[in-house]
């Protein structure tokens, strides 16, 4: 349950992104995911004295687009601060992250609930996004059961994004999540890998009654999965009004979600920000980001999503929906593209392309597990598939069988797929004249029982015919003619 006429739910996310770089936040250490432990901790990452930090331009680059992205305001002037707490994988007994002042404030990002005619929008508000580094792993197997520590994650740089408490449902709150989380990779600051660790959100969830101020907040964290999330949500609220119906008070903590068990279990009591003792890093001069670094930055970004979208319903004529799901990924966007350009008739083709996109070849990479940058068809191939549905060479049908051969490697292109296996579609009124009246002949019980009012004896004669000729036939030659002599 996320909301009924007795519970409000409300929702907070903080996501945190891995920037793409080749180094460390504050030193020159290789964020390569995978190597054996500790081999990508040098001296300043693993905190031994006299070392100080240096910032990683490239990572500032990173929130200037974020920032930029969503609307945001990058700060002219922004701190660093250390953020103190003892555990065995922070080697310096603190974190470098920002407090007071951070690099983007504000900002937003719409999203969309649902699909198609049923979907609705929502614009979630963004509080802030910060630099921050990571913290080293814990590692609990293989140790005879003692801990071991692996510090090459430490002072990997993250932009935490933290909303406010916008979003009402797990479903809302996964929409949200999935936006983001294609928008980092879409404007190149984060690969996304969840598996990896690049992209982790923590969730805030509380309930209250309609009318009540905000309830106590408990904090889900390092969810790496868009199913979690939604399982740990709903678990979490469902949690939270069983205790409050039940008398007891919920108190603020840190929780985390068990897989396996489908439950959140409390890991400690959440601490507030004083409990931290932030202050300014001493080792870390302000960062200043001047109007010139964010123009430089801003002509680099690539065309936004939300652009793209109003660009495709101008461009092509596709809907707000169509728009939207090729619009999913920078890498969907760009395939459309270059399948609406390699069929050589512009907006004519493209609610074509459109439907085989999200159609035939989404089902088949879905099957596949395979993202649309592995695809055995490339868009060049797709496009010659439509050009040969447009001019009427082969039938809706074949064009799947065509689609098949090209998946399965077998076939250099559309053309080359129709001559070898004779697939032609057979559009010569005569021959298809002829084939309707031995269908006719063929098949007077369903003539009989089309003449006495059944439409579905109709679609019998057209199945018959499209059979004879082994899906080849033009379709609507078939049904034309079919009418014409039947008198229909």
């Amino acid at each position: 349950m996320t909301r009924n006429v007795q519970w409000e739910v409300v929702i907070g996310l903080e996501p945190h992104a891995q920037l793409q770089t080749k180094s460390k936040i504050f030193s020159g250490s290789s964020i390569a995911f995978g190597a054996e432990p500790n081999v990508q901790a040098n001296a300043v990452d693993i905190a031994l004295p006299g070392v100080l930090p240096v910032l990683n331009r490239e990572a500032v680059v990173c929130a200037i687009k974020f920032g930029l992205a969503v609307g945001a305001t990058i700060a002219p002037r922004s701190v660093f601060a250390r953020k103190n707490y003892f555990y065995p994988d922070l080697p310096k007994g603190y974190q470098i992250s920002q407090f007071e002042v951070p690099v983007v404030s504000g900002g937003g990002l719409n999203i969309r609930i649902g699909s198609g005619d049923t979907a609705t929008e929502k614009f979630v508000r963004l509080t802030r996004a910060h630099l921050e580094e990571d913290a080293g792993k814990s590692l609990h197997e293989d140790f005879h059961g003692r801990t071991g520590i692996d510090l090459n994650r430490a002072g990997t740089p993250l932009l935490e994004i933290v909303t406010e408490p916008d979003m009402c449902s797990s479903a809302e709150a996964v929409a949200y999540a999935k936006a983001l989380h294609a928008l980092v990779q879409w404007i190149g600051i984060c690969d996304g890998n969840m598996q990896e660790g690049s992209f982790r959100c923590d969730a805030n969830v509380s309930v209250r009654r309609p009318g009540e101020p905000l309830g106590t907040r408990r904090e889900i964290k390092n969810l790496n999965s868009f199913r979690f999330m939604q399982q740990a949500i709903d678990f979490e609220v469902q949690w939270q009004i069983n205790e409050i119906e039940e008398g007891r008070a919920i108190r603020q903590a840190t929780v985390l979600f068990d897989p396996a068990t489908g439950e959140t279990r409390s890991m400690r009591s959440k601490e507030d920000a004083h409990d931290y003792r932030y202050f300014p890093d001493p080792d870390l001069l302000p960062l200043e980001i001047r109007q010139d670094w964010i123009a430089e930055v801003r002509s680099g970004l690539p065309e936004l999503p939300q652009a793209m979208q109003q660009r495709f319903a101008t461009e092509f004529g596709l809907s707000s929906y169509d728009a939207a799901m090729l619009t999913a990924t920078r890498a969907t966007a760009k395939f459309f593209e270059e399948a609406v350009a390699a069929t050589g008739k512009g907006a004519g083709s493209a609610k074509l392309c459109a439907n085989w996109i999200m159609g035939e070849l989404a089902a088949r990479l879905n099957k596949a597990d395979m993202p649309i940058e592995a695809s055995p068809v490339s868009a060049a191939q797709l496009a010659g598939i439509i050009r040969r549905i447009a001019d009427n060479t082969i039938s809706s049908k074949i064009a799947k069988d065509v689609f098949e051969v090209l998946w399965a490697g077998d076939g250099k292109d559309a053309d080359a797929v129709i001559e070898a296996r004779g697939w032609k579609q057979i559009t010569d009124t005569g021959a298809i004249e002829a084939l309707v009246d031995e269908v006719l002949a063929a098949n007077q019980k369903s003539v009989e029982e089309f003449r006495a009012g059944k439409e579905k004896a109709f679609n019998a004669l057209v199945g018959q015919a499209m059979k004879a000729t082994r899906g080849k036939a033009n379709p609507q030659q078939v049904t034309d003619l079919l009418k014409q002599k039947l008198g229909g």
